[in-house]
């Protein structure tokens, strides 16, 4: 769903190329840098915390666990859809 998203909303471009995806950490960045900040914002609003890529790395990270329910997933879904639809 997560990579669905990222292929359909123009806002959002996968860092690996689709044969490489890893299905346990999808990584991402904007299109616009200048918005990652707002997107991170609205992310923790909706209560998913830890996305914020790794410091060297930038961008996004959504580690998918076990212990990670699938609404959260689609929450990120959800919030990838708003936030383009504001931006």
């Amino acid at each position: 769903a997560i990579y669905a998203e990222i292929d359909r909303n123009p806002l959002f471009k996968g860092v690996c190329a689709e044969e490489d995806r890893s299905v346990m950490n999808v990584c991402f960045v904007m299109e616009k840098p200048e918005l990652e900040k707002s997107f991170l914002k609205l992310a923790e609003e909706r209560g998913l915390v830890g996305i914020k890529g790794h410091r060297s790395a930038g961008g996004f990270r959504a580690s998918i666990y076990n212990a990670l329910s699938i609404n959260s997933i689609h929450t990120l879904v959800e919030v990838m859809q708003e936030f383009a639809e504001k931006n």
